[in-house]
């Protein structure tokens, strides 16, 4: 065969004969590239619609059975019915698909964020599957969430089956999550900026084009399916008056209360659960009973599902519930739904924060309507607007949650409102707590997201790796102009201070002087420990810290230095950390990150079918334990990178000298035949199998 020859058809790549079959006749614009994506968008989001149609479908047909297993057999037989439901999803999650647990965004943006947007497709089926059963048979969880996740599945498996890279695989996973949106609310511009908004956290041209044409796509196919309807029937409420402006900035201070709660009860469950020493089925299982438990305290058991029934009454009939019914649906829809998600069952939040939302607006909009009976006309309306509020508030989404009430309303005139509560939930719930309830769960593993890509390279390197040693210093007793010329001889806009005894005293800065010259006091009557600040009053970092820690402290501060210590000697200097460090650090970590992930992918290339990743937890009785990795590499497999320590909560880059500690979590990519080489030599023995990742 001459070099220039064509392969045949049979071993072209599947994505080569895509390319090929699409090419644009002679003189179009139109390049083969961009014109395949947008159909792969367009196919994905069909697809994503479908599966949304079958979910929904089988999710009614598994309510028919709960509701037969409720008349037949009572409080009791519902709690060991929901209890076996749980067991069941446990086992599933477990078996086949641990990133179908919980409510499966944050497992979306942490593929999009690490893993060039890579989700395996046995993830679709599972969380299908687990959904269906949490929900039907009555957990506390929204249908959008498994949606989304099984939507960006079907893109990432699309995506990788085509050969595309890694922006483009990221491009249809966010096509899948916004299809999934758009199929289950009908609501395909929310589809679109959810997408864009939370799983991706950046709008660019790049991606909203396809994007949109999926959400489009899977809201077509839903339509079809199921007909033109909302998922919620929301009437149009007007703004009667400018005196409601007041109330709904109470309502919009209220939701980020509320939402900051919802997040913090349901991680802090979700911590309860991970710290049981037993198997996942039965965490889920007692998760699902104490859910139906907490639902008996309620009449017709309405905190049970997601609950959009519910709302659509509420709203349409202008809140008729009483204030202390609305109270009690409150408080028991967010303990059942922590139960439900926090013990692993598979589920979504959206639903339930609109929920909760809901009736916190429709308590705000009765309460306004029985003092100012001529101004809060609408009870309905404030539950409309505290419905977005509350969500807006848990998933740091304003524009999303704004949009998603606007076309399920279908009207314009309560924009206002909607978007003054929404934005100022969301501006409330940041300043009082930071992470989202997508992104708590990726920080709790150590993931810091900014605008959608993992951005905390400074947490791999240590304060001792870039700290200057042996810094420049001067003495508490110099003088002033010595000090001045100290400074200008060394470029430093500070220093730290030492004391007769070479203790460090504080640290001096331009600053210093500069208060002193405005002040007017004569620079020759004082001393450099006269206007330093002192030893007590420092913020002081040590070694073995990571730069990120110590550079949230500085920032906090607004510091330009900073003194490191050791534990034993603390009023000694071990070395100084500055702005130049800190840049240091951070191109140390580019560095370091890059290179792990050009051997990532070189290994990826070359074992293509036989190589994967894995995830190792060292315990305090494994032979890896106080070694470092040097020690350890004439044992490890050959084709086998060791790619991240994670410690603490903290990633680490691993080094030669990488010190092995007991509670480790070792992410290495390797060769499928050499597992069992992996376990032996961490463990020491040859039948521990490490777990996939």
């Amino acid at each position: 065969m001459s070099v220039n020859s064509e392969p045949s058809s049979a071993k072209r790549p599947l994505a080569a004969k895509i390319v090929r079959w699409l090419s644009p006749l002679p003189g179009s614009k139109v390049r083969s590239p961009e014109l395949m994506l947008i159909i792969s968008a367009v196919i994905v989001g069909a697809f994503t619609g479908l599966a949304a149609v079958f979910f929904i479908w089988l999710l009614k047909q598994m309510g028919i059975v709960t509701l037969w297993v409720q008349d037949q057999t009572g409080p009791v037989g519902m709690l060991l019915y929901m209890g076996v439901a749980g067991l069941i999803v446990g086992f599933m999650i477990d078996r086949w698909a641990r990133e179908a647990k919980g409510h499966g965004v944050p497992e979306v943006m942490e593929a999009i964020a690490l893993h060039g947007g890579r989700i395996r497709g046995v993830v679709a089926a599972v969380k299908v599957a687990a959904s269906t059963i949490t929900i039907g048979a009555g957990g506390s969880a929204g249908r959008e969430g498994p949606i989304v996740q099984v939507g960006s599945a079907l893109g990432s498996v699309m995506a990788q089956k085509l050969k595309f890279s890694e922006e483009r695989v990221r491009t249809l996973v966010a096509c899948g999550a916004a299809a999934g949106i758009a199929a289950t609310f009908n609501a395909p511009i929310a589809g679109a900026i959810f997408a864009l908004e939370v799983v991706l956290g950046r709008f660019t041209e790049r991606y909203f084009g396809a994007v949109v044409l999926s959400a489009v796509s899977a809201a077509v196919v839903g339509q079809y399916f199921r007909g033109s309807r909302a998922a919620l029937q929301i009437p149009a409420y007007p703004l009667h008056s400018f005196g409601e402006i007041p109330i709904y900035i109470v309502l919009g201070v209220l939701a980020s209360f509320v939402a900051v709660l919802f997040i913090r009860t349901l991680y802090k469950m979700e911590e309860i659960f991970d710290n049981w020493a037993i198997p996942l089925m039965f965490k889920t299982a007692i998760g699902m009973m104490l859910t139906g438990a907490v639902a008996l305290f309620f009449v017709d058991r309405a905190v049970l599902g997601p609950g959009l029934e519910l709302i659509e009454e509420i709203i349409t009939e202008d809140v008729s519930l009483t204030l202390p019914m609305m109270g009690a649906l409150l408080l028991l829809k967010l303990v059942a739904t922590s139960f439900t998600l926090g013990s692993g069952n598979s589920g979504g939040v959206f639903a339930p924060a609109l929920f909760m939302g809901a009736i916190l607006g429709g308590m705000v909009g009765t309460v306004a309507n029985t003092l100012w009976p001529s101004i809060a006309v609408d009870p309905g309306a404030y539950a409309i607007v505290g419905m977005a509020a509350v969500f807006a508030g848990s998933a740091r989404a304003p524009i999303t949650a704004i949009l998603i009430v606007f076309e399920m309303s279908n009207d314009y005139r309560l924009i206002l409102p909607l978007m003054l509560a929404t934005v100022l939930a969301t501006l409330l719930a940041e300043a009082m707590f930071t992470e989202s309830i997508y992104t708590l769960k990726l920080k709790l593993k150590g993931i810091t997201l900014n605008r959608g890509r993992d951005e905390d390279v400074m947490s791999s390197v240590r304060v001792a790796d870039v700290m200057l040693k042996d810094p420049l210093a001067v003495k508490a007793n110099d003088s002033l102009p010595k000090l001045m010329e100290t400074l200008s001889g060394s470029h430093y806009h500070g220093l730290p201070v030492l004391d007769d005894s070479g203790d460090l005293y504080g640290i001096v800065t331009v600053s210093d002087l500069d208060d002193v010259r405005v002040k007017g006091v004569d620079i020759d009557t004082l001393k450099v420990g006269d206007i330093c600040t002192k030893r007590e009053s420092l913020l002081t970092a040590y070694p073995d810290e990571t730069i990120g820690d110590v550079l949230q402290r500085m920032s906090r501060r607004g510091l330009g230095q900073m003194p490191v210590i050791t534990p034993d000697r603390p009023n000694r200097l071990a070395g100084l950390i500055s702005r130049e460090t800190i840049v240091r650090a951070y191109n140390v970590a580019l560095v370091e990150r890059a290179e792990v992930q050009h051997r990532t992918k070189r290994l990826q290339l070359d074992n293509v079918d036989g190589t994967e990743f894995v995830v190792i937890d060292l315990g305090p009785e494994d032979t890896a334990v106080g070694k470092t990795i040097q020690e350890l590499a004439p044992n490890l497999p050959h084709e086998c990178v060791l790619v991240s320590i994670r410690r603490d909560g903290r990633l680490l880059i691993p080094h030669g000298d990488t010190l092995l500690q007991s509670g480790d979590e070792i992410t290495a990519f390797i060769d499928d035949d050499d597992l069992k080489a992996l376990g032996a030599c961490l463990h020491g023995r040859e039948d521990s199998t490490p777990e996939q990742g």
